[in-house]
């Protein structure tokens, strides 16, 4: 039963490390990236979907993405929700394709960039203590019911804090290599 529990926390705190990786992919570098469109929605037919599913999205060059919907009659709902999407980018409409010529950041949004990603790996982190918390409760509700014996509450209660320091590390890696990742031209 206590081994559950762990398994549960671990699985709440690899939920979170996931999470964080997701978000980290939104967040612009110097380089063109299909993914900072994984969560722009397009109105097709009345049902708002994917981009990535109604069209394939490219990169010919390190600032520049081109998104060419399957269907060009769509053209104009896939720049709309590109530009609703608010991502800083302003699609270029050629016909039967978009281009997506990304801006140079400046130092400044740059620094900025950095700042967002460590508040990023800080709420990321309030997760995993949220899961350690969650866990070492499950854990003595365990101890309280008689299910296991006060030592061995203490001794899953050491392995749920190794688990939150590991993660809480893994944070701080991801956070370092995607401040890297910003501030390299």
């Amino acid at each position: 039963m206590p081994d559950m529990v762990l398994l549960e926390t671990e699985e709440m705190m690899e939920n979170t490390i996931e999470s964080l990786k997701k978000e980290f992919s939104k967040v612009r570098t110097g380089r063109a990236n299909p993914k900072m469109f994984q969560d722009v929605k397009v109105d097709y037919y009345g049902a708002l979907t994917p981009l990535s599913q109604i069209g394939n999205i490219s990169v010919p060059e390190p600032t520049q993405l081109i998104v060419k919907p399957y269907d060009r009659s769509i053209i104009k709902a896939v720049e709309k929700a590109i530009i609703a999407a608010n991502l800083g980018v302003n699609p270029s409409n050629e016909g039967t394709q978009l281009r997506i010529v990304l801006p140079a950041l400046t130092k400044e949004r740059r620094v900025q960039l950095t700042k967002d990603v460590k508040k990023m790996g800080e709420e990321a982190k309030v997760g995993i203590r949220s899961a350690r918390h969650h866990g070492n409760d499950a854990l003595k509700k365990l101890e309280k019911n008689k299910q296991i014996s006060e030592d061995d509450l203490k001794g899953y209660l050491e392995d749920v804090q190794e688990l939150t320091n590991t993660y809480t590390n893994s944070i701080d890696e991801l956070v370092k290599e995607k401040d890297i990742d910003i501030m390299s031209i």
